[in-house]
């Protein structure tokens, strides 16, 4: 008999990020596996070919940070819910939670989730308040950092046992099985460095510039290839050049080709001031990488330092300079770090561990056919 209890992610974003990839993994994951998944994204969205590649049922929404004004807007979102017989929406953005999260409540959907994918303290506002009294009814987060922060700025703001840590996960068959065409081929027994990520503030590539400073200075053979878009990407480009660095910093750009990316590396170095997730070490790890970062954030939940890598202590460049010689001069060590890296990754971050943490919630569950 067909279960009629559908599970909709409801993601207004019109560009590509962690928080997308997580839905479009997750509801193609879960549709595989028998349930009922509709998708709700952005008609300006540039991850729409992603979906329908997939053969995810999707519909389109317009979303602004005013949309839960617009009573009409919220009308055609609960006439949605309703038609498709919504039983949990998951909700990845707070416009939509103010949005959709409303329309779920008006519509009468049991479970409305909200995915918190940033390990930022909430505002303790009064449309937070009331969205997280009277609205939300579980809270998913990425890690447990992120947990932690949910509440750091009202400890009564949502109830502690409702929310439930999922890290993301990796399809490790799949992403281990890509064709390799790898992107830059050593010279001269060169160490690389990689790092892919928004070219943002919150991703700090700036520091590796720094760091190539320091390699520079003490004679390392090296290159730091940077990977990815955005709106600081010049201003690193020119500052590369002023700090007469440009010949050891490639910038690669938007990279589609994550696995190939990582096998052209031999350490990975997340440089981020915060990250609610770094999935990207994952991936890192899942390619027999050690990987390097802060010790900030989840990425102690991630990394077993010493063992799949290194945990330095927040923008020291010394002891980051430090560790990346060490590796330099010790591929053995690379190796067996690399090695743990997978292992670990097999072990906690898997798409299948995280399948298996999602339907151990009964929410889940319940909606398989």
């Amino acid at each position: 008999m067909q279960n009629n209890k559908t599970i909709c992610f409801f993601n207004s974003a019109d560009a590509w990020g962690g928080g997308e990839k997580w839905h479009l993994d997750i509801s193609h994951l879960l549709l595989q596996n028998g349930f009922n998944v509709k998708l709700a994204i952005s008609n300006k969205s540039e991850w729409k070919n992603k979906v329908e590649i997939k053969k995810i049922p999707f519909d389109t929404f317009s979303i602004s940070n005013l949309s839960f004004l617009n009573p009409l807007k919220i009308l055609r979102i609960v006439s949605y819910l309703k038609q498709n017989k919504v039983h949990t929406i998951i909700i990845n953005l707070s416009k939509d939670l103010k949005t959709a999260g409303l329309a779920a409540k008006i519509a009468g959907v049991k479970n409305i989730v909200y995915r918190r994918g940033s390990a930022i303290p909430i505002k303790n506002s009064i449309s937070n308040r009331h969205i997280f009294k009277h609205i939300v009814t579980t809270i998913l987060a990425n890690s447990e950092k992120t947990k932690r922060t949910i509440n750091q700025n009202n400890t009564s703001l949502f109830p502690e046992e409702k929310i439930y840590v999922v890290y993301n996960g990796l399809d490790i068959n799949k992403f281990s099985n890509q064709t390799i065409n790898k992107i830059y081929s050593k010279n001269n027994n060169e160490l690389i460095i990689g790092n892919i990520g928004r070219i943002v503030e919150q991703k700090a590539q700036n520091k590796l510039l720094d760091l190539a400073v320091k390699l520079k200075s003490n004679n390392q053979n090296f290159k730091i290839i940077i990977g990815g878009e955005g709106r600081l990407l010049d201003d690193l480009k020119k500052q590369a050049k002023e700090k007469n660095i440009e010949k050891h910093v490639i910038f690669t750009g938007f990279v589609k080709d994550v696995k190939s990316f990582m096998e052209s590396i031999d350490v990975f170095i997340l440089s981020s001031k915060w990250e609610g997730f770094g999935y990207v070490i994952v991936e890192a790890m899942a390619c027999k990488k050690p990987v390097i970062a802060f010790d900030i954030s989840s990425n102690p939940e991630i990394i077993d330092h010493n063992t799949t890598g290194f945990l330095i202590p927040p923008f020291d460049i010394d002891k980051l300079s430090e560790k990346v010689t060490e590796l330099a001069k010790d591929e053995i060590l690379r190796k067996e770090l690399g090695k743990n890296a997978y292992q670990r990754t097999i072990k906690l971050f898997s798409i299948s561990k995280t399948l298996e943490d999602l339907l151990s919630l009964g929410f889940i569950s319940e909606c398989k056919n």
